[in-house]
């Protein structure tokens, strides 16, 4: 999920897009659009065809990393219901996390299962059309227990620059840190980013 509030993307060439509007306490207002909720937190939504060269066009994108205690996979509806109660379990912990500090998400009021999978939908399509990649972070074999989340995609301000961001439940809050040691060490080993232009939380 964080595709959190308030930070939309700079396409190239483009002006900034922004996720759907909030209401005063940060609730998300009924009839919104329910798949623009998530990403309002990360990055933002409407990413345009100038962002398909985010990554080569050969380069074939990573869909696993096993870490110690956590493992990741792409982001997609089938972890909805496992997704919709991790992060909401977690708002203060989430909002309190590097990278999600001001950005107004996750909505203080939650959302509803539906406009959650919208939002998951929309994360597995950006993943397939390789102009924004986002995954779920596991813990456990199977299908696993969502522990939390992780994105990687170009930054609002700018899209030269590679942003990511992640988070973990309260709960598994002792794997903030390891997460992130993992995920830097992959992104040089396995992306074809040059590590200059990566801004991420720091540890």
């Amino acid at each position: 999920m964080p595709y959190g509030a308030g930070a939309g993307n700079t396409a190239p060439g483009g002006p900034a897009v922004r996720s759907r509007r909030t209401a005063p306490d940060g609730t998300y207002p009924p009839g919104g659009k329910a798949a623009d909720a998530r990403r309002a937190g990360a990055y933002g939504a409407g990413m345009t065809a100038d962002q398909h060269s985010f990554v080569p066009a050969g380069f074939a994108v990573p869909r696993a990393l096993a870490g110690d205690g956590f493992r990741l996979e792409p982001l997609g509806p089938e972890h909805n219901d496992r997704d919709l109660a991790a992060w909401t379990g977690s708002i203060a912990h989430i909002r309190a996390t590097p990278g999600f500090v001001g950005r107004g998400w996750p909505p203080v009021g939650g959302m509803s299962a539906e406009a959650n999978l919208a939002d998951l939908v929309r994360h597995a399509r950006e993943f397939e059309e390789r102009v924004a990649f986002a995954y779920s972070v596991l813990e456990g074999d199977g299908p696993g227990d969502v522990i939390g989340c992780l994105y990687v995609h170009p930054a609002r301000e700018a899209p030269d620059r590679i942003q990511v961001s992640s988070w973990v439940r309260a709960d598994r809050a002792h794997l903030d840190a390891p997460l992130r040691e993992a995920v830097r060490a992959w992104l040089r080993a396995e992306w074809p980013f040059d590590g200059t232009r990566i801004d991420y939380a720091p540890g």
